[in-house]
C-alpha cells in the first residue's frame, strides 16, 4: 500500500489498539481456547484455524473452538472458562511484533508521548502489560472496562487523551479491527489500519475508512514527518 508522507503533521500523540498491533498474543490466546477442546476430549485444532480470529478474543477464539456465538446460553461460562484458561498462560508465548520496540523509541525521541487502548479487560491487561517491558514508558493505557463503554464506541479513546492531557484531534490511533477505526473515527482522531497482525484478508481493510494503512509498525514513521510536541 502507497504512503504519503507527513499525513499527520500535526499530531501530538499516537495511540495504539494491543492485541494484533503491538503485541502478537495470538499462541497464547489459542492456546487458551484449545486447551478447552482437549479437555473435553476433542481433538486439538491448528494454530492455523485461530490466528485470524484472535483480535476478536473470545468471541472469535470460541466460534473456532466450538461453534458458538455470544447470542448462545452457553457462551458465557466458556467465555469464563477461557478467561481462567488464558490468565494462566497470557505471558508464556505472547511476543512484541518486530519493528514495534523500535517505533515506540522513535516515537520518544520525536517527544511524542504514546499509549494503549484496548478491549480487552484489565483483568489481563494490566498484568500483561507489567510483564513486557515496553510499557513501562505508555503515558495511558485504557482497557475495554475502563469506561462505561468499549471500542467501537470512542469513550475508551476520549479517556486516553483526557490522560495525556490533549485534545482528541491532537491524537492517532493505530489500530487492526475495524471497530479500532470506527472508534477512532468517532472520536474524532488520525486513524491508521495496521495490516500486518491478525487479518487474514489484508485488503479487506480498504472498507473501514482509515485516513491511512500501514504493513509494518516502522511504516508509521512516515505518517508521522513533521511532527512535533
Amino acid at each position: 500500500m502507497a504512503l504519503v508522507a507527513g499525513v499527520f503533521p500535526n499530531v501530538r500523540a499516537v495511540l495504539f489498539d494491543l492485541d494484533g498491533t503491538l503485541i502478537d498474543s495470538a499462541p497464547d490466546l489459542a492456546a487458551a481456547a484449545d486447551r478447552m477442546r482437549t479437555s473435553r476430549g476433542l481433538d486439538a485444532l491448528p494454530f492455523s484455524s485461530y490466528r485470524p480470529v484472535a483480535g476478536a478474543g473470545a468471541r472469535g477464539l470460541l466460534g473456532v473452538a466450538f461453534g458458538v456465538t455470544p447470542q448462545q446460553p452457553e457462551f458465557a461460562a466458556l467465555r469464563e472458562e477461557f478467561f481462567c484458561n488464558y490468565e494462566q498462560c497470557m505471558t508464556q508465548r505472547t511476543v512484541v511484533f518486530d519493528g514495534v520496540v523500535e517505533l515506540i523509541r522513535a516515537l520518544q525521541a520525536k517527544g511524542l508521548p504514546w499509549g494503549v487502548v484496548t478491549n480487552k479487560m484489565a483483568r489481563f491487561t494490566d498484568p500483561l502489560t507489567r510483564a513486557l517491558d515496553l510499557f513501562a514508558s505508555a503515558g495511558a493505557v485504557v482497557s475495554g472496562d475502563t469506561t462505561p463503554h468499549s471500542k467501537p464506541h470512542p469513550a475508551p479513546l476520549l479517556e486516553a487523551a483526557r490522560r495525556l492531557g490533549l485534545d482528541p484531534q491532537q491524537c492517532v490511533y493505530v489500530g487492526d479491527d475495524a471497530r479500532d477505526i470506527s472508534a477512532g473515527l468517532a472520536a474524532r482522531m488520525g486513524t491508521v489500519a495496521a495490516c500486518y497482525g491478525y487479518l487474514d484478508q489484508p485488503d479487506d481493510a480498504a472498507a473501514w475508512g482509515a485516513h491511512a494503512h500501514i504493513d509494518a509498525p516502522l511504516a508509521l514513521l512516515s505518517l508521522l514527518e513533521g511532527a512535533r510536541p
